[in-house]
């Protein structure tokens, strides 16, 4: 497949997951900012596209046996999957988190300072992510699923309170874009989630759980940014709504 120029990297993946692994790689941001093109975002990055866009073809050529295709799944199954498996692994994995990270600072930090910032950025993502969520659940996904319900049904729906679903999508995104940010921030303070030669197990364990809620994370904004939010957009558009 050619580099075609409208393409943005969401696309990309949000066309075929394997993508991410690519994006990944090059340490291209194929959730928060993935509405650039892959050019662009080759050229922040200072790497060649060529070799990029040949890698991404060697996965799209190649049979998926495992990856789910998610932009196929009707949105309101989609909702549910995020929300039993994404918005409870955050919950779930925020608590241990927090203990250990609690730990770390006692046993540790005093000689690793850096421990107090990666503690202190975990916790007010703990908390952002926690009302983030509820909002989600409680306001923009009930709206989302209405859409689909009349769409399928061809039924009437009340105008929302919030105006159109453009309105709480951009405040979602925002959000996505502050905690992808604030990951940035405990990957650089934590060398990339290695950790240092006198580390202990739990410090080692506490490292490897933040890279792994950071790449949960990653997939959790992309069902959103890149399949979810588009689908809504269009829905309302299609209901006359906006």
């Amino acid at each position: 497949m050619n580099i075609l120029e409208h393409i943005t990297i969401g696309e990309w993946v949000a066309e075929d997951y394997r993508t991410a692994s690519v994006f990944s790689k090059y340490g291209i941001d194929f959730c928060c900012k993935g509405n650039i093109t892959l050019e662009e975002a080759c050229d922040k990055k200072g790497i060649d596209s060529i070799e990029v866009q040949h890698e991404i073809d060697i996965i799209l050529n190649t049979k998926a046996t495992h990856d789910i295709d998610f932009k196929s799944w009707p949105i309101d199954l989609l909702i549910d999957y995020i929300e039993k498996v994404h918005h409870r692994y955050v919950e779930e994995k925020s608590v241990t988190l927090l203990l250990y990270l609690d730990k770390l600072c006692k046993v540790h930090g005093k000689s690793h300072s850096e421990l107090f910032k990666i503690t202190e950025h975990f916790k007010t993502s703990a908390g952002e992510l926690a009302q983030h969520m509820k909002k989600e659940e409680l306001v923009l996904f009930p709206f989302i699923k209405n859409l689909f319900y009349a769409l399928k049904t061809n039924t009437a729906i009340a105008h929302p309170h919030f105006g159109t679903v453009n309105n709480p999508i951009a405040m979602m995104m925002n959000e996505h874009d502050a905690e992808g940010e604030r990951f940035r921030e405990i990957a650089k303070l934590t060398n990339n989630y290695n950790p240092p030669t006198d580390a202990c197990e739990t410090y080692k364990v506490t490292f490897a759980m933040l890279k792994e809620f950071e790449q949960d994370l990653h997939k959790h904004i992309h069902l959103e940014n890149n399949i979810v939010f588009p689908k809504a957009k269009e829905m309302e558009t299609k209901l006359n709504l906006n």
